[in-house]
């Protein structure tokens, strides 16, 4: 119980905390999202988020309903012999999208990247932070990308599959290129361990 200035008792869940510009009004009392009092401050809300996912479901939703509509047609589905063309090209489009310098014009106005144009961290606020989060996670890019990549198979599979095909390829070389570079690097500090090796047994001699 706290007491007011005027000498009235007011209850101190009658008080009332100043509004945020994103929550929505219900009346003069404040409206909290479930859970708000244990969520820790942040640049966006759930709000940002829910609309991000209202977005993909209405996407993925768009490609079930062609699908259908195709299958309806006599036209069948994607085959399960596509499915590891597709997992490549969706990791060869996600990691340019989310690592790449190509991409920097894309997460330019949502992300905040150093001197060599790599991503560090979201910027601003609200959807466009919401937006940051997305493009800086791989694992989220995938998913989009993913949903691109059947939906653009679902309505030209032509298209779809010379896309898929052309990007899986760039992701069969990123690892190529990867494991080569491994493999360089170790056999590298192998000669080098190699010979001061030999230069210590030669100066012990």
């Amino acid at each position: 119980m706290a007491i007011s200035a005027r000498g009235g008792d007011t209850s101190t869940s009658e008080r009332e905390e100043p509004q945020r510009a994103d929550e929505p009004s219900t009346g003069g009392r404040r409206w909290r999202w479930p859970g708000a009092a244990t969520t820790p401050a942040s640049p966006t809300s759930p709000a940002q988020y829910a609309l991000l996912e209202a977005a993909f479901l209405g996407a993925l939703g768009t490609v079930v309903a062609l699908t259908r509509r195709r299958e309806r047609t006599g036209e069948p589905a994607i085959p399960r012999a596509e499915l590891p063309v597709l997992a490549l090209a969706t990791f060869a489009l996600s990691d340019v999208l989310a690592k790449e310098k190509i991409s920097t014009w894309l997460r330019e106005p949502f992300v905040f990247e150093d001197g060599d144009h790599k991503p560090v961290s979201p910027e601003g606020d609200g959807l466009r932070y919401a937006i940051g989060e997305l493009i800086t996670c791989t694992r989220c890019v995938g998913t989009w990308s993913a949903l691109a990549l059947v939906g653009l198979r679902t309505a030209s599979p032509s298209a779809g599959r010379a896309t898929a095909t052309v990007l899986a390829l760039a992701g069969i070389n990123d690892v190529a290129q990867s494991g080569f570079r491994l493999l360089a690097e170790r056999t590298n500090r192998a000669i080098i361990e190699t010979s001061h090796a030999e230069r210590e047994v030669e100066a012990g001699a």
